[in-house]
């Protein structure tokens, strides 16, 4: 039944095979985090990373109504350069699909097809979580609810730093889903290496993350885990400076009235130009960080 819907890109599916370590990567960044051509640049690099580090990458997304589990250069591209593409999490893939559209895949959109084909480690930028103000706008992030269910470690630096953490946290505990600092003890907040959060559990090594993943699942523990990789500290922005162009890009879009899956790359877009670019240039190192974590993680798990 599946196979009508999903499209494996041979590398992956001969790794998946071989029970060889895969790392999932969404498209959401290709296609609504990044302008072009850094997107395209981010996303092949972001690759030879995962390939360096012992893994095959597998970016996600959705071609032509097709689940796409490791996309192409010429469609990362396509993803990369497109004006259609649609921003894709749990309730948009049926009519993705079924309208034989192109879709980005958000965190959960990416958790929920990873799953689909037996990967289990994801490497991103930042989880979404629950908004500020969220106590009168109930905006909250489905990539939550995402992780409270689907058996996927998302490799992360945080929640965007644009969120309530807090909140964000506080969801995260009610629906069980682990923290982990991986070599901090405070939950990373994207562009900065501290949240005035702290995590459940530190961890020093991807072996001992790795462990710690089995055992969840052997025991049936259902649901993902946030695994928190602090930004590199030379690519670290000032905890002030970023918090002050949050606020003045948030007061900008309450005045503009813009709301839902449009929020985020409003922000990011308004936080870069306050930023002079800088803050494009720590997502980008961020990522790479992530990948590299990532793969570490499931080269371990493929081990256990």
């Amino acid at each position: 039944m599946l196979e009508r819907y999903l499209e494996i890109h041979p590398e992956v599916d001969k790794a998946l095979k071989e029970n060889r370590p895969v790392v999932a990567l969404e498209s959401t960044i290709i296609s609504h985090g990044m302008p072009y051509p850094q997107n395209v640049e981010t996303a092949i690099k972001v690759e030879a990373i995962i390939r360096q580090n012992g893994a095959v990458p597998a970016t996600i997304g959705i071609i032509n109504g097709k689940l796409k589990v490791g996309l192409n250069s010429e469609e990362i591209e396509h993803m990369a350069k497109s004006k259609d593409v649609i921003k894709v999490s749990r309730r948009d893939i049926p009519f993705v699909i079924s309208k034989k559209l192109d879709g980005a895949t958000t965190v959960a959109g990416t958790m929920i097809i990873a799953n689909l084909v037996g990967i289990k480690v994801f490497a991103t930028g930042g989880i979404g979580g629950v908004h500020r103000g969220a106590e009168n706008t109930f905006d909250i992030s489905a990539d939550l609810k995402e992780l409270a269910n689907t058996n996927v470690a998302v490799v992360c630096a945080g929640a965007k730093s644009i969120l309530d953490i807090g909140l964000t946290l506080e969801y995260l505990e009610t629906h069980g889903v682990p923290v982990v600092g991986y070599g901090t003890e405070e939950f990373p907040a994207f562009y900065t290496r501290r949240s005035g959060f702290k995590v459940d559990y530190k961890v020093d090594s991807p072996k001992e993350l790795a462990a710690a993943i089995k055992a969840k699942w052997d025991l049936n523990l259902e649901g993902g885990l946030v695994i928190g990789n602090p930004i590199p500290k030379e690519y670290e922005m000032d905890y002030d400076i970023i918090n002050k162009a949050i606020e003045d890009a948030l007061h900008e879009s309450e005045k503009l009235e813009i709301k839902g899956k449009e929020i985020t790359p409003f922000l990011l877009d308004k936080i870069k130009s306050i930023t002079s670019g800088k803050s494009l240039e720590s997502n980008i190192q961020l990522v790479y960080n992530n990948a590299m974590i990532g793969a570490k993680i499931a080269l371990e798990l493929s081990k256990l």
